[in-house]
């Protein structure tokens, strides 16, 4: 049997009295996009801060590519090929965009020295379609932009597992096509992907995967017809009313963003991919 990317068995993170995160189970094959949903505060952010290392555990072991990271501090998580963005987008405002991809870089070990880390740099910051604003300053960013090079950030770091933190929000719906564009790109690459979203209509385009987390708990996990038809998931999280009226336009959204990027796809074949640059 094939070891999954990550595996977590029985993790649990208590704030007092409150049970953020509650003894969750799960392993990730190597290559998946899965989607991670659920109420707000059902603990989706927080069991990314447990794997990534920025909340200490209160208990469970955490296993990846065979190693146990469970104790491990944040930076080696990062650099071991765990790579996340945040849904606050907070760049480093006084640099570049070139300068702040090439910081991912340089954090990750994923270049000796600044050329190098340039050449990586440049290489992410033309991939997720910065490359016109290299040499102007973060703080000028505005948020389509301010999260493309969250992206790039974390793509420099070289990770095998990337967690997209409400990466979509904000987004109209020209941006959301070329973001789910990217999503797909990064995954050709190899790259695992597991998406925090609340817009149902952009994950269940892009995911053949879902887990549902309720009060810190794993309610479902399956593929997302069979999760969004869940009673249990409906009860807690969409409600009849919602799963009724938006169950037809959910399917219909998914068919149209995966053409959508298809015909892209198709247009873009002989364009450098993600992974050329490495």
């Amino acid at each position: 049997m094939t070891e999954p990317l990550l595996r977590i068995d029985g993790l649990t993170r208590r704030f007092g009295g409150v049970v953020a995160v509650d003894n969750v189970s799960l392993s990730i094959p190597k290559g998946e996009i899965v989607g991670l949903i659920g109420p707000n505060g059902a603990g989706k952010t927080t069991l990314v801060n447990l794997v990534t290392g920025f909340v200490p555990k209160t208990a469970g072991r955490i296993i990846f590519e065979g190693r146990d990271i469970t104790r491990l501090p944040a930076h080696q998580i990062a650099r071991g090929g765990i790579a996340r963005t945040f849904q606050i987008v907070q760049p480093f405002p006084e640099m570049t965009v070139l300068e702040n991809v090439m910081a991912g870089a340089l954090f990750a070990g994923n270049g000796n020295n600044l050329k190098e880390a340039a050449d990586k740099a440049r290489h992410y910051v033309e991939f997720v379609g910065l490359d016109r604003f290299a040499d102007v300053s973060a703080s000028e960013l505005a948020l389509a932009n301010r999260k493309r090079l969250e992206l790039a950030k974390s793509l420099a770091m070289g990770p095998r597992l990337l967690f997209l933190d409400e990466v979509n929000a904000g987004l109209t719906s020209a941006e959301l096509g070329h973001a789910l564009e990217l999503i797909h790109q990064i995954a050709d690459t190899g790259v695992t992907i597991i998406i925090i979203e609340h817009l149902l209509r952009v994950v269940v385009s892009v995911v053949r995967r879902l887990l549902v987390l309720h009060h810190g708990a794993m309610l479902s996990d399956g593929p997302p017809h069979a999760v969004l038809n869940d009673p249990a998931v409906i009860k807690a999280y969409l409600g009849t009313k919602f799963a009724q009226r938006h169950q037809a336009e959910l399917e219909e959204q998914r068919i149209k963003y995966q053409q959508q990027i298809g015909q892209t796809t198709d247009h873009g074949n002989d364009q450098p991919r993600h992974g050329d640059g490495n």
